[in-house]
């Protein structure tokens, strides 16, 4: 690298990250508080109101491209408004800047055609759609290891038959296309031979066959299992080049991973301020909690990991700003943020005991949240073997 990262805010971002910080305080913790934190099953009306009330503000789609729609943030500058998004696990849902879409927005932005973009970014980009993206299967299919992949998208006359079946895909019950990642060639376990295809809701053949219940209940439309049986779509709904998807799903991945430390890092800020308040104001054993040593060393060790979250969190925004990929600083981050917003968390819940194992406060829905995390975008096991293995390369290169 031939600068040194840069991590002072221009005034603008800072007047769309303080402006962020009062929507979510006025009005998104009044909401979040009514839904009981519940996104899976939110009416797409009750949806298109939030998007109305961030768009009055100016704060709709901050990470979408300027051309298509959006507030045109790069890497680094969506990081701060990100986390003041993330304070609440509705604000993501009301800026339209959570997953799934806002890893599509940035996919279809990079690999879509004019048309397409046209077709499927735009409305995206204003919140009159939905989408979800579906590539893990079912064993023995794709999951940490994506050359598993199984489904298979064939050429027939006009277009492609898709058969296959993928679960655990993200907002798949409410989305209007889905962006679906087939073999076109090769087989299970080939490291290429996979393409994305743009598949319409009402597309005959694709259903959803399950809602799966799962610990957590941030993300709209929960969780699905999708089949695909004999879906034909046509040759304009190829995403990307055929056959490249796996080096076109990496567009995607890189940021949306990061982006999911982003928002994350706002909820471990979240449970930090709910502990250090009640930690203030409960007192026990003749002092308040927070004077006892115990406690004061589990708020240090939140403050200390949300400030190192934050800086890799900077520092592999500024890499993709600058070089367009940080594949090791990225899986560096998402293994570390995860795992320490987890720890931040459950430290948190400590401290505020049995109150805070309840629906009083805001901590135990995140608890559940945040398990996930270590999971979503890749294992922090499968992480940490590729980190390793382009350690080894690396030195063996240099040797």
């Amino acid at each position: 690298m031939e600068s040194l990262v840069d991590f002072a805010f221009d005034d603008s971002t800072q007047r769309l990250t303080e402006a962020t910080r009062e929507f979510i305080a006025e009005v998104i913790l009044s909401v979040e508080s009514d839904l009981v934190g519940d996104l899976h099953s939110i009416s797409n009306a009750a949806r298109l109101d939030l998007h109305h009330a961030a768009a009055v503000r100016g704060l709709l789609a901050p990470t979408a491209p300027l051309e298509w729609g959006g507030l045109g943030l790069d890497m680094r500058r969506q990081a701060p408004v990100l986390e003041e998004a993330g304070y609440s696990v509705v604000g993501p849902l009301a800026m339209n800047c959570a997953a799934p879409d806002e890893g599509n927005m940035h996919l279809l932005a990079r690999v879509a055609s004019a048309e397409q973009k046209e077709r499927f970014l735009v409305p995206l980009v204003r919140g009159e759609t939905r989408s979800c993206f579906a590539m893990t299967e079912p064993l023995p299919g794709a999951g940490s290891d994506p050359r598993a992949l199984m489904t298979s998208a064939a050429r027939v006359s006009g277009g492609w038959r898709i058969n296959g079946r993928k679960w655990f895909i993200t907002g798949a019950k409410t989305a209007d296309f889905v962006i679906c990642v087939a073999r076109t060639k090769g087989s299970p376990g080939d490291a290429g031979g996979a393409s994305m295809f743009l598949v319409p809701r009402d597309a005959p053949g694709m259903a959803i066959t399950r809602n799966i219940e799962t610990l957590d209940s941030a993300m709209l439309g929960g969780h699905s299992e999708v089949s695909f049986e004999d879906c034909f779509v046509p040759d304009d709904s190829v995403l990307g080049e055929v056959h490249e998807g796996f080096a076109a799903a990496q567009e995607r991945l890189e940021p949306a991973r990061l982006t999911h430390c982003m928002r994350w890092l706002g909820a471990a800020r979240r449970a930090r301020d709910i502990a250090l308040g009640h930690s203030i104001n409960r007192e026990v054993f003749g002092s308040r909690l927070a004077d006892l040593g115990m406690v004061q060393q589990m708020l240090a060790d939140m403050e200390i990991e949300i400030t190192a979250s934050r800086t890799l969190v900077l520092r592999a925004a500024w890499e993709l700003d600058v070089e367009g990929h940080a594949p090791q600083t990225t899986a560096i981050t998402k293994v570390f943020v995860s795992e320490a917003v987890d720890r931040v968390i459950d430290r948190a819940v400590q401290i505020c005991g049995a109150i805070g194992i309840s629906n009083d406060l805001q901590l135990a829905q995140l608890y559940r949240e945040v398990r996930p995390f270590r999971i979503y975008d890749g294992p922090s096991e499968a992480h940490r073997w590729v980190i390793a293995k382009r350690m080894v390369k690396s030195h063996r290169t240099l040797a």
